[in-house]
């Protein structure tokens, strides 16, 4: 099955209020064009080097959102363009993709990462560290100096573990959203929660019931991962 078959697939069964990020990591520029010219125009990666050659080349109209683990000390390379970062999970990080989003004179959309999954290698916040950060945002936004305002916390992301088991995966869908109802009431100029990001190939319809509104497809599209 073609790429452009894949996509118009997916995007027909989604409900019209989740957002569709086709997750581009590793596929080369030609499967991107292709996914382009049926009217994708959302894409995620999850290297910053890779993601910064095709931004380069790829159509302008693009919005690129950076889905992995992001380092501080890359940020200003994705500062200037970068759509939506997905996975906040520090103060340090945030306080970092401000100040470069400042240099750029930009206010840079993020989700928040929080830990649901068994597995110790996922990253992600707990319920307390989500707190502090938010408590930090709050206190911010309400200073005479706000020094985070060139951020603007947008919704909640986190990856369910690896596993067959729907069950453990609707659990841990069901506790995400959750964390969203909770914290959806807060608004301030930085903070308004309106995406829960959550679901993948392997789960995104469970996560859609569960009440995802963004969905991170790669392989379903694209085929299978290429391993750099």
């Amino acid at each position: 099955m073609s790429i452009a078959i894949n996509l118009t697939e997916i995007k027909s069964s989604l409900p019209e209020d989740v957002t569709l990020v086709a997750v581009s990591k590793t596929k080369p520029i030609s499967d991107l064009m292709e996914a382009y010219e049926v009217g994708q125009r959302i894409f995620g990666e999850n290297y910053v080097q890779e993601l910064v050659e095709k931004h380069e080349q790829l159509p302008k109209d693009i919005q690129w959102h950076f889905i992995g683990h992001l380092q501080s000390r890359k940020v200003k390379l994705i500062a200037p363009f970068v759509s939506l970062i997905h996975g906040v999970d520090s103060l340090k990080l945030l306080q970092e993709i401000n100040k470069q989003a400042e240099k750029n004179n930009r206010v840079i959309d993020c989700l928040l990462q929080i830990h649901i999954a068994e597995e110790e290698s996922k990253f992600g916040l707990d319920e307390k560290e989500l707190e502090e950060i938010l408590k930090q945002l709050l206190d911010s936004a309400r200073s005479d100096n706000n020094n985070l305002k060139n951020i603007r916390i947008v919704g909640l992301m986190g990856m369910a573990t690896f596993t067959e088991d729907q069950n453990q995966i609707r659990k841990e869908f069901t506790y995400l959203k959750s964390l969203f109802d909770k914290y959806a009431t807060l608004n301030t100029e930085n903070c308004q929660l309106k995406t829960l990001s959550m679901g993948m190939s392997g789960d995104y319809q469970l996560a859609i019931s569960c009440g995802s509104t963004m969905v991170r497809i790669g392989s379903s599209i694209f085929g299978a991962r290429q391993y750099q």
